[in-house]
């Protein structure tokens, strides 16, 4: 062993759904150096001592957000998130919290992805645009108003962090409010009108209970909390407006 390195215990939740009733934690040995990021720690355990473990990763450099995952407890991403900064405690490793577990470490997304499509997160324009018309201009003043909730890379570490979600799964969620807030603040979209009914409705951003802790482990700082409540200010406000504003004013 390289003598910068150290030994760290490293509990990972293991489930196989082919042989396991439950899932269960199963302790590795791991060798690491202070620059060894917790994916590191993993991949380091399937390729020299259990080749069957199964997590998702790809870009290890917080960009991509596939390696969302528990770690002490936490949500964050593994390759964000560092072995020096436990030892020499053991580390416990989990899939997301709120979701179904596939196998092992890789939770099933298929809730989530419904959500993201029913959004339309897309540029929506009002009126189709020809190749030769050029591409839409923006100020800088208008990219700074959305700029911040599009940041977003879907890790759902803020989905394992509200505990709304945990209790309901119809509710919308953080990061689709975040997204439906950027394309609703973006002067090139047309769309509020169709992402609007997802806001007002019984499991939108009313379900929100105002914790915040999903824009505290959120690791491109998008601040989705202060997204639902800009969305409950506009929700409440087009309720409102409908009994003062003269009838078929605006057509």
């Amino acid at each position: 062993m390289n003598t910068s390195e150290r030994m760290i215990t490293m509990e990972v939740l293991r489930y196989r759904p082919e042989q396991d009733e439950t899932p269960f934690f199963q302790q590795f040995l791991v060798p690491f150096t202070d620059d060894m990021s917790v994916l590191q720690g993993l991949q380091y355990i399937k390729d020299e001592l259990e080749g069957s473990l199964s997590f998702r990763w790809s870009c290890r450099m917080a960009i991509c957000g596939s390696c969302g995952m528990m770690i002490n407890g936490v949500p964050k991403l593994a390759c964000h998130t560092f072995l020096r900064d436990t030892y020499p405690n053991t580390l416990r490793v989990e899939a997301l919290a709120h979701f179904p577990i596939e196998r092992d470490l890789v939770i099933v997304m298929d809730d989530f992805m419904a959500k993201l499509e029913s959004i339309r997160p897309y540029i929506i324009a009002d009126t189709p645009r020809a190749l030769s018309e050029g591409e839409y201009l923006q100020t800088p003043a208008q990219l700074d108003l959305y700029e911040q909730f599009s940041s977003c890379i879907n890790c759902l570490l803020c989905y394992a962090a509200c505990p709304q979600y945990g209790l309901n799964s119809k509710f919308i969620g953080p990061g689709a409010m975040a997204l439906v807030h950027r394309y609703n603040l973006d002067s090139r979209d047309s769309g509020s009108a169709q992402r609007m009914p997802l806001v007002h409705a019984e499991e939108g951003v009313f379900n929100c209970t105002a914790v915040g802790y999903c824009s505290q482990v959120c690791p491109k700082k998008v601040d989705p909390a202060n997204a639902v409540n800009i969305n409950k200010t506009e929700s409440a406000k087009d309720y409102f407006l409908r009994f003062v504003t003269p009838k078929g004013a605006g057509k």
